[in-house]
């Protein structure tokens, strides 16, 4: 009996199993535990390392990541080899062997750690909220309601909140939440706030809106930023003038004055979206009776007044048929 006891705790230190080896008996074995060491066939003391075993360790490990042959133990990743018995820790034995982690493990594990994170951010709806592809996908009038709401939901988009779709000059459209859009740099067409299954009518008007933005210099007066749901039915002669097109002969006729006159584009369109003359004198910084002479040689060079209701509102139309022509 005491034979195959000590046959039991000797095969339980295998090295076979990656170098560690662990078995435990109650406190009742432990004086047949250490017998079973002292058994040992190589005679060695207890606690000491089977060097013939010790030896077969780093073969079941294969090749190691630094590209030693399997069976071979590089000393500079080896730290410790500790083997013993301790019948006094309720009769555990171990043998460990403990390997230094290297260069090589680090990179495997810092691309893995890359592609699950990049698994995770999909499958937990965490997309760019720029994603080109949904956003595409939500402004597709044409593609099925499960696909839009989809897309929303994958842009972090609460399908029942308002949104707005935005199209930026020269570049890819967007779709915010209502009210998300303030701080907008460049020109910038706003659609109205609907519901997400209405944003391609967002993204249509938005576009038309775009047409009527301007740089804001000098040269070309006007807003930088235009929302949709403010053009009211001056939005409809975006449906009359093709951009690149022969522009109406009002339009013609601006074009040419203010090409012989640098101030007339600016001038005239303060008189134009402003109060009074006296506030349009003030947005542009010059007295009054210097606007009042300029607004008398920009009516010579037009053919129509300016300063009646009548003339500026004609004045405000062709001011906004030059932005639409603009190819």
């Amino acid at each position: 009996m005491e034979a195959d006891r000590a046959r039991t705790a000797s095969s339980a230190i295998d090295t076979d199993h990656a170098g560690t080896a662990t078995y435990a008996m109650g406190t009742g074995h432990a004086k047949s535990a250490t017998g079973a060491v002292n058994a040992a066939p190589d005679r060695s003391a207890p606690g000491a390392v089977n060097a013939d075993r010790a030896r077969t360790a780093p073969r079941v490990m294969g090749a190691a990541p630094d590209g030693s042959a399997p069976g071979a133990v590089n000393p500079d990743r080896v730290t410790t080899v500790s083997g013993g018995v301790d019948t006094d820790q309720a009769g555990t034995a171990s043998f460990t062997l403990r390997v230094a982690p290297s260069v090589v493990d680090a990179v495997i594990l810092e691309r893995a750690a890359g592609a699950i994170r990049l698994v995770l951010d999909r499958t937990r709806g965490r997309a760019p909220a720029d994603d080109p592809a949904l956003v595409e996908t939500l402004l597709d009038g044409t593609a099925p309601e499960p696909a839009r709401l989809h897309a929303a939901r994958r842009l972090g988009l609460d399908p029942t909140v308002p949104a707005r779709a935005l199209a930026p000059l020269n570049d890819r459209p967007r779709v915010v939440p209502a009210g998300a859009e303030a701080g907008a740099v460049g020109r910038l067409g706003v659609g109205p706030a609907v519901p997400v299954l209405e944003l391609p009518r967002s993204w249509a008007e938005a576009r038309t809106a775009l047409r009527f933005t301007a740089e804001g210099t000098p040269h070309d007066p006007g807003p930088r930023v235009v929302y949709a749901d403010e053009l009211g039915g001056i939005a409809l002669l975006a449906d009359l003038v093709v951009p690149g097109a022969e522009p109406p002969p009002d339009v013609r006729v601006l074009e040419t004055a203010s090409a012989t006159t640098p101030w007339l584009s600016e001038t005239l369109h303060a008189v134009a979206y402003t109060g009074s003359l006296r506030a349009a004198a003030a947005e542009i910084s010059v007295h009054h009776s210097t606007l009042q002479d300029r607004l008398a040689h920009a009516e010579h060079l037009l053919g129509w007044p300016v300063r009646t209701p009548q003339g500026r509102l004609r004045l405000q139309l062709a001011l906004a048929m030059r932005q639409l022509a603009r190819p």
